[in-house]
């Protein structure tokens, strides 16, 4: 599946609020079957982008497509086919999970209530219990349990984690792993926990000031990038065959970031003179986001 027919494909999304452009002409595809994870510090433009994706909010131009549907003009059908986790768990605070579960069931032909209670069970929610006193974690598995429900085919999560203690972060990565196991549930989700994504997407888009700077497949940007150390005082090495990124100096030497790393070009660059001194280190997904965008990567949205 591909194109337009794709679970997800934004082709030249723009959000104007007033002046200010949120998403400034994205065009990214999620393949199916895949985990695209989508990146941006505060404001880059995420939860707009997420708004549209879902019909919430109709682009100023460009389309969304779910499916190969406009998602505002099939919104309905669309939506049957998709599960949600917003970022805050949204529930009436005094009604019942019972309640929740017999709600949404209601809503959804393809219900799979074996899987819910399932999930419920072993995730320790009782099912009396009102939304309200829970705790954020638990919250969250109500609201991800929810959105399995009806055995969806793509599932959207805007940064499910935020908030989350590490053991309800393990535990939602280990449910989305076992729906990708299980039915190859297609994942497009935006989130700040970059150490935990990059355990299990495989795509990565970032956004910067609304705009896309970066959309590959994550082995791929792994590959491409390395933290080069140059120790001692002589001058700045010319590393343009390699894409440098981001340069800093200090008391002890010389770090470079690069984005076209190749052993090939690095090895004739040594030939050519180039220092033996240098360490090359890879890099996490966190460390190339950072150098990419800037130095803060947490907090709120």
């Amino acid at each position: 599946m591909s194109g337009r027919e794709a679970p997800v494909n934004l082709d030249r999304l723009e959000v104007r609020y007033g002046a200010v452009r949120a998403v400034r002409q994205v065009t990214l595809e999620v393949a199916a079957g895949t985990v695209y994870a989508l990146l941006g510090r505060n404001g880059a433009g995420k939860s707009s982008l997420i708004r549209c994706l879902l019909g919430q909010r109709r682009a100023d131009s460009g389309q969304a497509f779910l499916f190969g549907a406009d998602v505002w003009d099939h919104r309905r059908a669309a939506m049957l086919r998709v599960g949600v986790v917003p970022e805050e768990p949204d529930a009436p605070p005094m009604a019942p999970v019972a309640r929740l579960v017999a709600f949404c069931a209601a809503l959804y032909p393809g219900w799979d209530g074996a899987s819910v209670e399932e999930r419920l069970r072993r995730f320790a929610i009782p099912r009396a219990a009102t939304f309200g006193r829970l705790s954020k974690g638990q919250k969250g598995q109500v609201m991800l349990t929810l959105a399995l429900g009806h055995r969806p085919e793509l599932l959207v999560l805007d940064d499910p984690t935020l908030g989350l203690d590490v053991v309800a972060r393990r535990s939602l990565y280990e449910e989305i792993v076992g729906e990708l196991a299980d039915r190859g549930t297609t994942v497009f989700l935006t989130t700040h926990d970059l150490a935990g994504v990059e355990g299990i997407a495989d795509r990565v888009g970032i956004l910067a000031d609304g705009a896309t700077v970066l959309d590959e497949e994550l082995e791929g940007l792994k590959g491409r990038f390395r933290r080069l150390r140059f120790t001692g005082r002589g001058e700045e090495p010319r590393l343009d065959a390699l894409g440098p990124v981001a340069v800093s100096r200090s008391e002890w030497g010389v770090a470079a970031v690069v984005g076209r790393w190749d052993d090939g070009a690095w090895a004739h660059w040594r030939q050519q003179g180039g220092s033996e001194e240098a360490v090359v280190e890879a890099m996490s997904l966190e460390e190339i986001f950072t150098a990419v965008v800037g130095e803060q990567t947490g907090g709120g949205r």
